[in-house]
C-alpha cells in the first residue's frame, strides 16, 4: 500500500527537443522562425485572394483556401512551442497544454489527409467529366465535402487524444521530442497501451491508407484520360490543372513514408543520431510542407498569379 500511496502522477511534461545541442538550437530557431513567417504570409495571401477574387470562387480554390487555413492552424499549434523550446533551457508543458497541442496537431493532420483526397476527386471530375463538373461539384456538394474533412479530423483527434490522456503517467516525464507527439508521449505511460495502438492502426487505415488509395485511383483515371487527348497542347493544359495538387500530395505523403519506412539503427551511437534525425524529419514534415504548398500553387497557377497581381495593383492605386 505504501508504494501505491507514494506514487506521483505526472502533471507536467519536459520537452527535450534539441537541448543537448545548443548550437543547433540557435541555428534552427532562426530557420524555423523564417519558415513560419513565410507560412503565415504565403498561406495568408492565398486565403485572401480566394475570398477577394470572384474568379477564384470555384471548388478547387475553395479547397485550396481550406488547405491554406489548415496549414496555418497546423503550424501554429506546434511552431510557437518549438521556438520557445529553442530559447528555454528546460521547456515544460502542463498536462492539459500537452493534451490541447496533441489534439490540434492530430486534428489538422487527419483533416489534411481527407482534404487532399477531396481535392483529388475535384480534379478527377474536372478532367474526366468536364461537362458534368458544374453539376457534380456544385456549392451544395463541395462545401459539405470540406466540412466533412474538418469534422472527420476533429472526431479522430478527440478519440486519439482522450485515449492517450486517460493513461496514467507516473514515472519519467521527459518527452524526447519538440512537441507532445503521441508516440513519444505513449512511451511514458505506466499502463498497457494496446488499446491506443489498435486505435492508431485503425485511424492510420482510415486517414492515411484509404485517402492514398483514393488519390491513386483518381489519378489513374486522370492520367488515362489525359493520355487520350489528341493534341499535345490539350494534354499540357489538362495536366497543368492537377500538377500542383499532385506535387503537394507527393511531398506530403512522401515525407510520411520516409519518416516511418526508413531503417532503424541498432548501435547506441547510431540510435542517438537517429533520434536527432527523426526529430528533424518531423520538423521538416511539420514546417517545410506547409511552407511549400502556397509556393507550389502560386508558381504553377496562372489564376493565382493574376489574382495576386490584381490585388497588389489595386492596393497601389488605392494608396
Amino acid at each position: 500500500m505504501e508504494e501505491v500511496n507514494q506514487t506521483t502522477y505526472v502533471t507536467r511534461f519536459v520537452l527535450l527537443g534539441l537541448s543537448a545541442h545548443p548550437k543547433l538550437e540557435k541555428i534552427f530557431f532562426v530557420l524555423i522562425l523564417v519558415m513560419y513567417l513565410v507560412i503565415l504570409l504565403g498561406n495568408g495571401v492565398l486565403i485572401i485572394i480566394t475570398i477577394y477574387d470572384s474568379h477564384l470562387h470555384t471548388p478547387m480554390y475553395f479547397f485550396l483556401g481550406n488547405l491554406s487555413f489548415l496549414d496555418i492552424c497546423y503550424t501554429t499549434s506546434s511552431v510557437p512551442l518549438i521556438l520557445d523550446s529553442f530559447l528555454t533551457p528546460r521547456k515544460t508543458i502542463s498536462f492539459s497544454g500537452c493534451a490541447v497541442q496533441m489534439f490540434l496537431s492530430f486534428a489538422m493532420g487527419a483533416t489534411e489527409c481527407v482534404l487532399l483526397s477531396m481535392m483529388a476527386f475535384d480534379r478527377y471530375v474536372a478532367i474526366c467529366n468536364p461537362l458534368r463538373y458544374p453539376i457534380i461539384m456544385s456549392k451544395s456538394a463541395y462545401v459539405p465535402m470540406a466540412m466533412g474533412s474538418w469534422i472527420a479530423g476533429a472526431v479522430n483527434s478527440i478519440v486519439q487524444t482522450s485515449l492517450a490522456m486517460q493513461l496514467p503517467f507516473c514515472g519519467d516525464n521527459v518527452i524526447n521530442h519538440f512537441t507532445c507527439e503521441i508516440l513519444a508521449v505513449l512511451k511514458l505511460a505506466c499502463a498497457d497501451i494496446i488499446t491506443n495502438v489498435i486505435s492508431m492502426v485503425v485511424a492510420n487505415m482510415i486517414f492515411l491508407v484509404m485517402p492514398v488509395l483514393f488519390i491513386f485511383v483518381s489519378y489513374v483515371f486522370i492520367i488515362s484520360t489525359i493520355l487520350r487527348i489528341p493534341s499535345a497542347e490539350g494534354k499540357r493544359k489538362a495536366f497543368s490543372t492537377c500538377s500542383a495538387h499532385l506535387t503537394v500530395v507527393i511531398i506530403f505523403y512522401g515525407t510520411i513514408l520516409f519518416m516511418y519506412a526508413k531503417p532503424k539503427s541498432k548501435d547506441s551511437l547510431g540510435v542517438d543520431k537517429q533520434q536527432i534525425a527523426d526529430k528533424l524529419i518531423s520538423l521538416f514534415y511539420g514546417v517545410v510542407t506547409p511552407m511549400l504548398n502556397p509556393l507550389i500553387y502560386s508558381l504553377r497557377n496562372k489564376d493565382v498569379k493574376t489574382a495576386v497581381k490584381n490585388m497588389l495593383t489595386q492596393k497601389l492605386f488605392t494608396e
